[in-house]
């Protein structure tokens, strides 16, 4: 996604170093000053361990982080935030049921969060499960004040495109573009959606648009501004693209379609 960027989708660590952790804290492990327990210090001990979770996740170090979240869980079980990082860990560590699991716990506690709901939509269109990714990036969107919003609507976009749903994925991009007309992922995705509907003079506008907001293209923009190029017979920058799609992504997925683009005669 965007999902979102949904198109070969991982979660990135940046994500989780904005977790918070909730304003309820179980006790942890005690100190013992003269045979008491000291409050301040069972919740300076969760705190220092879902600091040091974070640490490690921002380094990639997913063993040690899923080390101090588990400690963190066991303290308390009911935080969603922290259900939500051992989600995130876990699908990045390759345990997808357990992965899975945890975001489901995650979003019952806290079905109003939408930074859940949308790794979860990421986790599912990675999977391929683009239907289930749809369903909640739609409640995602609901969400106004959602900071992510746009790019929300971009990934409910792409999943519909797998779906190949046109229609709704044009309305999702096109309310992606109301709230931010200069995004250029948004202009991209509007030219790729336009092209799958035959509406090559539109699809060439939002490329342009692309283009001018994003010199240095990548393998999916060039092969879709390749395909345009022969919709309006411009033979200098079909060459052009073709000949950067090979020299910069000659092992791409892309690049393959070209080829066999090519020897089916730009059928």
């Amino acid at each position: 996604m965007s999902l979102l960027r949904i198109k070969g989708i991982k979660v990135l660590p940046s994500i989780l170093v904005m977790l918070v952790i909730g304003a309820s804290l179980s006790a942890c492990v005690t100190t013992k000053s003269g045979g008491f327990a000291s409050k301040t210090d069972d919740d300076k001990a969760f705190e220092t361990s879902l600091q040091l979770a974070r640490s490690y996740i921002a380094k990639g170090n997913w063993d040690q982080a899923k080390r101090h979240l588990q400690y963190v869980e066991a303290e308390d079980k009911n935080n969603p935030e922290t259900l939500e990082a051992l989600a995130l860990v876990f699908q990045n560590t390759g345990e997808l049921e357990l992965a899975e699991q945890y975001y489901l716990r995650s979003i019952s506690l806290a079905p109003g969060a939408s930074r859940v709901r949308n790794n979860y939509a990421a986790f599912l269109y990675a999977r391929g499960r683009y239907e289930e990714a749809a369903t909640q990036l739609e409640i995602v969107v609901q969400e106004l004040l959602y900071e992510r919003r746009v790019e929300a609507f971009v990934n409910l976009g792409r999943c519909y495109m797998q779906l190949n749903e046109l229609a709704k994925a044009e309305d999702a991009f096109k309310r992606a573009f109301l709230m931010q007309n200069n995004d250029s992922s948004v202009l991209m995705s509007l030219s790729e959606v336009y092209f799958r509907m035959g509406r090559f003079a539109e699809s060439q506008r939002y490329y342009d648009a692309f283009r001018d907001k994003t010199p240095n293209q990548s393998a999916a923009s060039l092969w879709l501004g390749i395909r345009l190029a022969d919709k309006f017979d411009d033979k200098n920058t079909h060459a052009s693209f073709a000949l950067a799609l090979k020299n910069l992504y000659p092992k791409s997925e892309e690049y393959l379609l070209y080829k066999a683009y090519m020897q089916q005669g730009n059928n």
